[in-house]
């Protein structure tokens, strides 16, 4: 099976490189399911119900949310809704949404989409780990499902390595998001769990970390509240990450994707 994992979407110019290279990159790559992070899609906060719709019918089998999702307080009654749209796991009872969303294939093959959230330096959630666990409690990876991928969206390396080597075997792929700075990480675990600290955002990446570089550089020089952050609006960056798995569904390589923008170009070889 052959999975595409898109990054943090951000802002307008985020939205726009994904809805137009999803297609392309689905044909190119044969991709059998791709997933998207939109929680930034919505000028950095968030993500707007018509702006999720764009990204379904450009090719999104599933989208997660993150810190940021509930910015957009319409789309409370949309993931209620849009089952394909999931936010993390460990958010406690009662919260809106669901942490994952099973798909079934036209062939018939099932594939899992989970987020958990991690809590280093990011707002004191559930257990990541045991919210997980819980998650998985049904399947089992190769006989329930051909496919299992994980989005941990979070701040810390540390957390991001522990948590999928946690789920080494367990899952076919552990892919970080939150950072908005693609890492050089990319690796198959012992176990066969493909892993990347993190994916990278789609946007522009002349900016901090997609934000228009004034008001963020003054916010750390000035230390007080000063213009509000936005999205800068230069040509975006679309990274994410491929992920090829066998029938077991462990994975057998992850490469990295680079494309348009600033940063090194790079595609998966098919």
């Amino acid at each position: 099976m052959r999975i595409l994992f898109l990054g943090d979407v951000m802002g307008r110019t985020g939205r726009d490189s994904v809805v137009a290279a999803l297609p392309k990159l689905r044909r190119e790559l044969a991709i059998d399911v791709a997933v998207v992070n939109g929680e930034n899609a919505s000028h950095g906060f968030g993500l707007a119900p018509d702006m999720a719709d764009a990204i379904f019918a450009a090719g999104a089998d599933a989208i997660t949310l993150g810190n940021h999702s509930w910015d957009r307080k319409e789309i409370i009654p949309y993931i209620a809704q849009q089952k394909r749209l999931i936010r993390p796991v460990n958010f406690p009872p009662g919260t809106p949404g669901e942490g994952s969303v099973d798909i079934t294939l036209a062939d018939g093959r099932r594939v899992l989409i989970v987020q958990a959230m991690g809590r280093l330096f990011m707002d004191p959630l559930d257990c990541p780990f045991r919210g997980t666990e819980a998650a998985l409690v049904r399947t089992r990876l190769g006989v329930t499902h051909q496919a299992i991928v994980i989005d941990f969206h979070g701040e810390a390396t540390s957390e991001k390595m522990a948590f999928a080597s946690a789920f080494d075997g367990a899952a076919s792929a552990v892919l970080g998001t939150h950072t908005h700075c693609p890492s050089a990480d990319h690796q198959v675990l012992p176990g066969g769990t493909a892993f990347m600290s993190d994916i990278g955002m789609c946007g522009d990446y002349d900016s901090v970390i997609g934000m228009a570089k004034a008001p963020a550089i003054a916010r750390f020089t000035r230390k007080m509240p000063g213009e509000r952050l936005h999205p800068a609006e230069g040509e975006a960056t679309v990274c994410g990450a491929f992920i090829e798995t066998d029938p077991t569904g462990r994975a057998l390589r992850i490469e990295p994707i680079r494309m348009g923008g600033r940063l090194s170009q790079v595609m998966p070889s098919v």
